[in-house]
């Protein structure tokens, strides 16, 4: 499996082919598009970010020791913005999620191109998964 750095470098080298942002956006949708469903009966209130302008849900699982992300948005490019998320972070223990610099995002000049209420929204999404990677590191620590 490879490591948490060597993912956001693949994606890191996938974008750095693209000088022009529409290219690089057409990256983004693909991925979105490759992203499963997720199944209706997770498109819940609970599994709704809020912070987010267009409606995204995050449905977390849990086993063997590793976090496991499913996600949708109504979004194209929220959904693509997802599935880049999810390459890093799904199948990770909570210690890793929580020690991630989550780089990519910068070194691929997200931060720059995406609207404040996009950006806000991805980084609610983060939030969200830094929660959940605490919140079973305290409950594993309980056992």
């Amino acid at each position: 499996m490879q490591t948490i750095n060597e993912i956001q470098q693949d994606i890191i080298d996938e974008f750095s082919i693209y000088d022009d942002w529409m290219d690089k956006y057409g990256v983004i949708i693909e991925e979105g598009n490759a992203l499963p469903p997720l199944d209706e009966k997770y498109k819940t209130p609970e599994n709704i970010i809020e912070g987010c302008q267009s409606r995204v849900w995050l449905q977390t699982d849990y086993r063997e020791g590793r976090l496991w992300f499913q996600a949708e948005s109504d979004a194209i490019i929220v959904k693509g913005l997802l599935a880049l998320v999810l390459r890093v972070f799904n199948g990770r223990t909570p210690d890793e999620i929580i020690d991630t610099d989550l780089r990519f995002m910068k070194e691929i000049g997200l931060t720059e191109h995406l609207s404040p209420t996009r950006s806000n929204g991805l980084l609610a999404v983060i939030k969200q998964i830094r929660f959940y990677a605490i919140a079973y590191k305290a409950k594993e620590e309980k056992h």
